[in-house]
């Protein structure tokens, strides 16, 4: 992302295909009391806007694994300037815990001469008010496997050891092919560098309705980290990447095992509930100026199908949590305003 002078973002380099700079800061919180970031309960802030896929991911994990008492959430609105994220969804516009009013406060105050895109989520240190790390799939890994001693009773294995190698080739595939596939789609520069990624996308959401046609799940009978990545982008489909990313040989309802499966997720505690629609919308059409210079938000889809009968696990079998249980109900403060679900286009 470049920034111009009036502090409008540009997503789109002319001629060019879209690279994502991925040199993220990759400090990891460890469960080593020795580690300069140690697992701490009460320390450390996440902040993570519910618009943006890759923060999704991580308000998910936190949800599924019952970390919600121990890392505290702040959730920037859906827009942002060139400059930052910023909290304009709280009282006077600023974070209540780390009090500050853009999440670039928080990096400057670590390296002030950042030179990078200020991105969520992030991880922030409470006490000093520094950001720790905005590496999004460490981030998650992290929530899994450092911080156990505090997980939920009856959460979820999200990283089992006998699918690992196998899943982490799935997650590599689904990352580089419909993740930031989408944004290869929308922010492509020329006809010939988004044609070339409408076909990659495509390619790779057939090949996962070809694997989902056989398993309820991607890695067989239970969720695993692998459906919490490709499920963020699946719910932005239709709503945006369809028509806003020009990602339209078909819509997801169009595929019968990722509507399906895509339904089956939202259905579950701790994937739909965090999921809030009028946001993501108002993300994408709004700062991408670029890519929609009227900055006009649609009124559709109808997303009143997300809460339709997916038949799958009668037809496969199995359960989300396996011999887990599902999270409780979505902590106080932190719940999507029923306008914003899909509930509230069910007449």
């Amino acid at each position: 992302m470049s920034e111009t002078t009036d502090h409008t973002p540009s997503y789109v380099t002319e001629g060019a295909e879209f690279n994502r700079d991925t040199n993220y800061i990759d400090d990891r919180i460890l469960n080593d009391p020795n580690a300069q970031w140690p697992v701490e309960p009460g320390r450390y802030r996440l902040v993570a806007a519910r618009a943006c896929p890759w923060a999704n991911r991580t308000i998910i994990v936190r949800r599924l694994l019952g970390l919600e008492d121990v890392i505290s959430l702040g959730m920037p609105g859906p827009t942002h300037d060139a400059r930052s994220w910023t909290f304009d969804l709280d009282p006077g516009g600023v974070d209540p815990v780390l009090g500050i009013e853009r999440l670039q406060q928080a990096f400057f105050a670590r390296y002030p001469d950042y030179p990078r895109g200020i991105t969520v989520p992030a991880v922030v240190d409470v006490p000093t008010g520094v950001v720790v790390t905005n590496d999004f799939p460490q981030i998650t890994e992290d929530f899994s496997t450092q911080w156990t001693e505090y997980h939920r009773e009856g959460a979820p294995n999200l990283w089992p050891e006998e699918s690992r190698e196998e899943m982490e080739k799935v997650m590599r595939h689904i990352y580089t092919e419909i993740n930031n596939g989408v944004y290869r789609c929308g922010f492509a520069g020329s006809q010939d560098a988004y044609e070339a990624a409408f076909d990659r996308l495509f390619n790779a959401l057939d090949i996962v309705e070809d694997r989902l046609s056989r398993s309820r799940f991607l890695m067989g009978e239970t969720i695993t980290e692998a459906d919490v990545r490709l499920f963020t982008t699946l719910v932005r489909f239709d709503p945006v990447y369809f028509g806003h990313f020009k990602c339209n040989r078909q819509p997801l309802t169009a595929f019968e095992n990722l509507w399906g499966y895509a339904r089956d997720l939202y259905q579950t505690p701790g994937f739909g509930d965090t999921v809030d629609f009028e946001q993501i919308k108002q993300h994408y059409y709004i700062v991408h100026q670029d890519v929609n210079p009227t900055q006009i938000v649609p009124k559709g889809p109808d997303l009143s199908g997300w809460l339709s009968d997916h038949g799958r696990d009668r037809k496969f079998g199995g359960s989300p949590f396996g011999e887990g249980t599902a999270p409780g109900p979505v902590k106080p403060g932190e719940e999507v305003a029923p306008a914003h679900t899909a509930a509230a286009w069910v007449s």
